[in-house]
């Protein structure tokens, strides 16, 4: 999905922390009708909620340690060629000048 506006989670975290400033309040409301803006209040209204309980109302479940050990042993391990680097294409800017040639240096 498309984000369209730009900015989306700045916004929506920044009005979460009451720190938006009033001149994007419409821009933040306007995000806020999006499934994605929904999603991400949610979101930030969790991380919230954590933050405020402190220590221990956070704890994980007695067989979370067991659970995340056997997804991550089913897990195809990495290998050499997963970390290869991969060559991208140039970006073209659109209305930027082609870049110019390289050729021969000129000789003294």
């Amino acid at each position: 999905m498309m984000d369209t506006f730009p900015g989306l989670h700045e916004h929506i975290s920044a009005l979460a922390d009451g720190e938006l400033p009033a001149a994007e309040l419409e821009l933040a409301f306007a995000a806020l009708d999006t499934d994605t803006g929904r999603q991400a209040w949610r979101a930030y209204g969790l991380i919230g909620e954590v933050l405020r309980a402190g220590q221990g109302a956070g704890a994980l479940s007695a067989g979370f340690g067991a659970a995340l050990a056997s997804r991550l042993a089913a897990e195809a391990p990495i290998t050499a060629d997963d970390l290869r680097p991969v060559a991208l294409a140039p970006v073209a800017t659109p209305g930027a000048a082609e870049p110019l040639a390289a050729g021969p240096l000129p000789q003294p």
